[in-house]
Parts: C-alpha cells; structure tokens; sequence
C-alpha cells in the first residue's frame, strides 16, 4: 500500500484546516493505507524561520516527505495563497523533494473569492517541486467544516465531492508506476 504523508500548513491551534487533514487520514487509514500526518505549526518556530534544514524535527518531516508515495499539502489560504507557515518548511526542502509524487492540494478559506488559489498558487508551487502527479485539488469553504469533538465533520453539501476528490487521489497513487513497483 501506498505511504502518505498529510501536511497541514495551518498556524491556527484550532484549525478546521488541521481537522479536516485528521479526518481524511483516518479515511485513508481505513482503506489501508500507512498514513502520517505532520502539523507544520508544531515545528519549532527558531528553526523554521532561521532555515535549518538540519534541526531534528524538521529534517524528520523532510525525511517523512521523502519517504511518502503520495502528499495532501493542505492550508488556510492567505492573501489568495497558502500560509507563509507551510511555505516556511518547503523553502527548506530540495528543489525535487516531490519528484514522482502524487499530490493532493487542499484549501480551505472564508470565501469562494479563494477557490482558485488551489490551481494559481499551490499548484505551480508543487509542480516546481518535482510532483509527479497533481491530482484535482480542493477548496473548502471554513463554514462548511462543523468540528464536533475535536474532529471535522463536513456538510453534507461538500461531502461527497470531497471523498470523490480523496478517493481520486486513491486511485492516482495506485497507478503510479513508482508506487506499484514497491507493494
């Protein structure tokens, strides 16, 4: 089974962005896959913003980035892009730390004046990075995310479009053919 890594760029300690990531792990999970999820806000600040690539717990998120067949890259979007937090801890990966990878680009926000910051911000970001494969993205609006005990619980409204896109992402990570050679 394919390794996932799910990264929130959230800074917020009660983030619907971070919840949301939760849920789609434990989706992901539940169909199989070994699925880890990193909070970029839970990285020590002195380092991510000095650029130490070399710190203890950010070269272990890099080393889980590495590692993983398949990314969900999710954020808050901030001035019609994702946070300056998550972009923090790219700067310090290698130009292809994404380099056969499929991606799943996930945003949430206050407003539809956002949704297109999924194709005109994360995905040229991700792409400069080597991903593989940027499957469809997703932008979800902050109201229609309820969190009921610590756990983000979609609307209906968004439901179904939302495990369509995540089973997407499934299915992409199962066709690469750098994934199939290691299962």
């Amino acid at each position: 089974m394919p390794r996932i890594l799910a990264l929130s760029g959230s800074p917020s300690a009660t983030s619907r962005t971070q919840a949301l990531v939760e849920t789609l792990a434990a989706r992901l999970r539940a169909q199989g896959h070994e699925v880890g999820v990193s909070a970029v806000r839970e990285l020590p600040p002195a380092p991510l913003l000095a650029g130490d690539a070399a710190h203890p717990d950010i070269a272990a998120v890099a080393s889980a980035i590495a590692g993983a067949d398949g990314l969900i890259v999710a954020s808050p979007v901030y001035k019609a892009s994702y946070s300056g937090l998550l972009k923090s801890l790219l700067d310090l990966l290698p130009q292809f730390a994404l380099a056969g990878k499929t991606v799943l680009p996930l945003a949430t926000g206050g407003s539809t004046a956002h949704v297109l910051a999924v194709d005109y911000a994360f995905r040229p970001m991700l792409q400069s990075m080597g991903a593989g494969h940027v499957v469809p993205g997703y932008f979800v609006l902050d109201k229609l995310i309820d969190i009921v005990g610590g756990r983000a619980v979609p609307n209906p409204e968004i439901e179904a479009p939302l495990m369509s896109i995540v089973d997407g992402f499934t299915n992409a990570l199962n066709r690469n053919p750098s994934v199939a050679a290691v299962s």
